[in-house]
């Protein structure tokens, strides 16, 4: 609510923003590159403090939060994931290191990671490079949705999340990431609908 946030002194980036993201729906935010739609993302995931104004979660003050639980209830899918140096079932279940083998096929089902990893040698014991070196961006990006489904996220944060994907593979993900939403709260940013 009226959140005002600048990243150098006097050159603001968001002035006296406000919008309502009901509990359970969808909230896009579109607009070109440079618009302050990653700021947003930023405030809501609590890297950054607002210069002015108020990020509430539940009616609670994040500032308010403990981040750790906080960032808990988080589901994020960034334009570039982040992919360490270990094998894709390590990239996968790093969101939850508990899940079974079945809930991991599962996850990477529903963001098509399957396709690929079948067609590997080593399959999900493959290991991927630092960042992610050995796979294409594509790729990684379906990574990065199978982690953020495997989590199971009460808000899920969807930054360009397909702006790596082929047409066609970015249609079949849009359709499985339209099922990992259902019934979550959902941010997603885009330069186009």
């Amino acid at each position: 609510e009226n959140v005002s946030f600048e990243y150098k002194p006097d050159t603001p980036v968001l002035k006296g923003i406000s919008f309502h993201a009901p509990a359970g729906t969808t909230t896009a935010l579109v607009g070109p590159s440079g618009s302050g739609k990653s700021t947003l993302i930023g405030l809501v995931m609590a890297f950054y403090r607002p210069l002015r104004g108020n990020v509430k979660v539940d009616g609670k003050n994040l500032v308010d939060l403990k981040l750790r639980d906080y960032r808990k209830l988080l589901g994020v899918v960034m334009q570039d994931n982040f992919l360490f140096d270990g094998t894709i079932r390590e990239n996968i279940v790093f969101a939850n290191p508990g899940a079974s083998d079945e809930d991991t096929r599962t996850a990477s089902r529903i963001a098509h990671c399957d396709e690929f990893i079948e067609r590997l040698d080593e399959k999900y014991d493959t290991v991927v490079g630092e960042r992610g070196v050995k796979l294409s961006g594509g790729q990684r990006q379906r990574i990065g949705i199978a982690r953020a489904i495997l989590a199971n996220p009460r808000v899920l944060i969807l930054d360009e999340a397909t702006s790596s994907l082929d047409t066609f593979s970015e249609e079949r993900i849009q359709a499985a990431i339209a099922t990992a939403m259902h019934g979550r709260t959902s941010i997603v940013v885009a330069h186009r609908l």
